[in-house]
């Protein structure tokens, strides 16, 4: 979870309820939320620390950083393989679990595109 607030104001507002106020009272003498001042008692009392946990977006794209080359030379060589392939590939040659969301998000910060899906067989319903 990401917290914006200074360290500095998280210490001083888990040290307010240490002294015995209550978390409604420190939010509003700090004027915080309620939930910013449950957040930093719990991150506290489960870590020992107030860094922040960093942002949870983040945590899984420097997976696929070492495979950058390989997805722009297989895109290359196949342009219309779909991110399921690409994932399944992935798993195949480097034994790497990526969702292919992930996937596609590396192809798109490389300005690459991608085929969407497999071709669809032709819909056999005659309209008249």
């Amino acid at each position: 979870m990401p917290y914006s607030h200074p360290l500095a104001l998280r210490e001083r507002v888990v040290a307010h309820v240490e002294e015995g106020h209550t978390h409604r009272a420190t939010a509003k003498h700090f004027q915080v939320s309620i939930k910013f001042v449950n957040d930093m008692v719990k991150l506290k009392r489960e870590t020992g620390s107030l860094i922040g946990k960093g942002y949870p977006g983040k945590k899984g794209q420097g997976k696929l950083e070492p495979h950058k080359v390989w997805l722009r030379a297989r895109i290359a060589e196949q342009g219309d393989i779909t991110l399921d392939q690409l994932a399944r590939e992935l798993k195949e040659q480097f034994d790497l679990d990526v969702h292919r969301w992930s996937v596609g998000r590396v192809l798109r910060q490389l300005g690459l595109s991608h085929k969407k899906r497999h071709s669809m067989p032709e819909n056999n319903i005659v309209q008249k």
